[in-house]
C-alpha cells in the first residue's frame, strides 16, 4: 500500500472516528486494520485494541448488555465488549482506545447498534449525549471522544446489500484493492522467491484479475484475488 494511503486512512479515522475498510478477499483489510490502529495510539499496544467479529447471531447482548445465564440458575445482567471498552476510556481519557470489528457487514447491525447507532457519529460524543441503556434505563451511557472503530466488510459478500444508510452515514468506507506491484514483488524477493515463480504470480493473477473485473453481470471488483494468498 502506498505511504500517502495509508496517510489519508489514518487522518480519516482521527476526524471521522469511524471508518470502514473494504474489498475483495485477500487484500489485506484486517492486517491493515490493526496497523492502523497501531499508527492512531502511537505504539503496538493490544491492550487497547480490541478486536472481534460480527455474524448472524451476534446480538446488542454481546455487544452492549444484556441478562445472561448464572451458574446459580438464575439470570444476571452482563456487559458487553463495546460497553466495556466505553468504560475503560471514560476512565483513561488521556489514551486513545480502538475496536476493530471483522466483517461488519455480517451482523443485524440495527440490532446490535441498538441506541448506540446515534452516540457512535462523530459530533455525538461525551457526556451531553448521553442516553438510557436498554437493560438498565436508570443508567446514562455515552461514547466517550477517544473511541474508534475500524470495520471491515468483504465486497465479495453478498450480506453487503444489508448493510444500511444509516450506518453508511456515520461511517467513512473505504475501498483497498489487489496490490501486485513492485512493492509485492520487492516482499517475495526479500522471502527468496525466485525471479520466474514473481513474474507468472504478478502477470497471470493480474490477467485473471482483469477478467474478473470485467464480468459486471456475474463478478467484479469486489471478486478479485487478492496479494496477501501469495505472501508467505
Amino acid at each position: 500500500m502506498p505511504n500517502e494511503d495509508f496517510r489519508q486512512y489514518l487522518d480519516l479515522l482521527k476526524t471521522k472516528k469511524n471508518i470502514v475498510l473494504q474489498g475483495a478477499p485477500g487484500v489485506g483489510k484486517t492486517f491493515v486494520a490493526k496497523r492502523i490502529a497501531y499508527a492512531l495510539l502511537g505504539v503496538k499496544d493490544d491492550e487497547k485494541v480490541e478486536m472481534i467479529q460480527f455474524h448472524q447471531s451476534y446480538s446488542y447482548e454481546d455487544f452492549i448488555q444484556g441478562f445472561r445465564p448464572n451458574p446459580d440458575g438464575g439470570f444476571s445482567l452482563s456487559t458487553g465488549v463495546f460497553y466495556d471498552l466505553c468504560k475503560r476510556a471514560e476512565q483513561s481519557p488521556e489514551s486513545k482506545f480502538v475496536l476493530v470489528v471483522d466483517e461488519i457487514n455480517r451482523g443485524n447491525l440495527s440490532k446490535i447498534f441498538g441506541e448506540l447507532l446515534m452516540l457512535i457519529e462523530s459530533d455525538k460524543r461525551g457526556k451531553e449525549f448521553e442516553l438510557s441503556l436498554t437493560y438498565s434505563p436508570q443508567e446514562k451511557f455515552f461514547v466517550p471522544e477517544n473511541i474508534y472503530l475500524i470495520g471491515t466488510m468483504n465486497t465479495a459478500d453478498r450480506s453487503i446489500a444489508m448493510v444500511d444508510y444509516a450506518l453508511r452515514r456515520r461511517f467513512s468506507f473505504l475501498s483497498l484493492k489487489p496490490q501486485f506491484n513492485k512493492r509485492f514483488d520487492s516482499f517475495l524477493k526479500s522471502k527468496g522467491v525466485k525471479t520466474s515463480l514473481r513474474k507468472t504470480i504478478i502477470n497471470r493473477i493480474s490477467i485473471i484479475n482483469d477478467e474478473i473485473k470485467a464480468d459486471k453481470n456475474n463478478l467484479g471488483e469486489g471478486y478479485q484475488i487478492g496479494h496477501s494468498y501469495f505472501c508467505p
